[in-house]
């Protein structure tokens, strides 16, 4: 092995480029694995001249992959990393190299799920969802600047922070209990806005009215609800698709359903 390999600013931009098809090269059996090996492939060119070194390293990254797309390029960047180490040093153990990836693969991917999918994104709906009810343009501009300038920024602070950090970063995650806390904290913001969205965003109500004796007011049944747990239907109607969900209730006929008891309990004047 050469003793003087190192990767550059070209290589590593190369990868952070190809990690954005984390979400397409995909498949049941190995999953993100593809997407990994193709963002590998600038580094490991660069990084062994020799045929079959190359081939060793193209099939390293072909191994069972999956993490959260944001946090893809900082993996990528550990990973490089070690490569780069394997590629100078002849008694740097290989094998470690995928243990590395494997280790940093489902703490990264709840923190990125937490963070992006739980928190960011739905924030951003939130947002965008009220100007677009209200038919203004801003709407999808603001969800996608929302989105997105921090899910670019994260993405390659990423890459260039984890070249950086290496083989040290394990270290420093397994040394405290930081990891679970963030996790714990994103995941508790992520359902206190899922919360206020379903509030905000879900309208079922109930016209119905009851006429208890003449002369009296009618006793209208949305206003005790509200009185006693305002969207409280609203707030039902989610749980029950959430638990349709857990039962991995079809989402075709889940959408199906819904349209059509909208339309039945429409007619009969029990949901507005």
């Amino acid at each position: 092995m050469n003793s003087d390999k190192h990767l550059t600013k070209k290589e590593i931009k190369q990868g952070f480029w190809r990690s954005f098809t984390t979400s397409h090269l995909w498949h049941f059996e190995r999953q993100q694995h593809m997407s990994f090996g193709f963002s590998m492939i600038p580094i490991i060119n660069k990084l062994y001249e020799d045929e079959e070194e190359r081939i060793e390293g193209y099939k390293r990254h072909l191994e069972f992959y999956n993490s959260q797309a944001t946090m893809h390029p900082f993996i990528l960047g550990v990973t490089a990393s070690l490569e780069e180490e394997n590629a100078n040093n002849e008694d740097f153990d290989t094998s470690s190299i995928n243990t590395m990836k494997a280790a940093l693969m489902g703490p990264l991917a709840g923190i990125g799920d937490s963070l992006l999918a739980g928190t960011l994104r739905i924030i951003a709906t939130g947002i965008a969802a009220g100007l677009s009810l209200a038919g203004n343009i801003l709407g999808p501009i603001l969800f996608l600047t929302i989105y997105n300038i921090p899910n670019f920024s994260l993405r390659y602070l990423g890459i260039t922070q984890g070249y950086k950090l290496g083989s040290t970063i394990i270290n420093k995650i397994s040394s405290s209990d930081l990891m679970n806390k963030i996790t714990l904290s994103l995941s508790i913001i992520g359902l206190m806005v899922i919360g206020s969205m379903i509030a905000a965003t879900v309208q079922i109500s109930t016209p119905l009215a009851i006429s208890i004796g003449e002369g009296a007011e009618p006793f209208i049944l949305q206003d005790t609800l509200d009185s006693i747990f305002p969207k409280l239907l609203p707030l039902l109607a989610t749980l029950l698709l959430y638990y349709l969900n857990r039962k991995q209730v079809s989402i075709l006929l889940q959408i199906i359903s819904i349209m059509v008891l909208g339309v039945i309990l429409g007619a009969l004047g029990i949901l507005a």
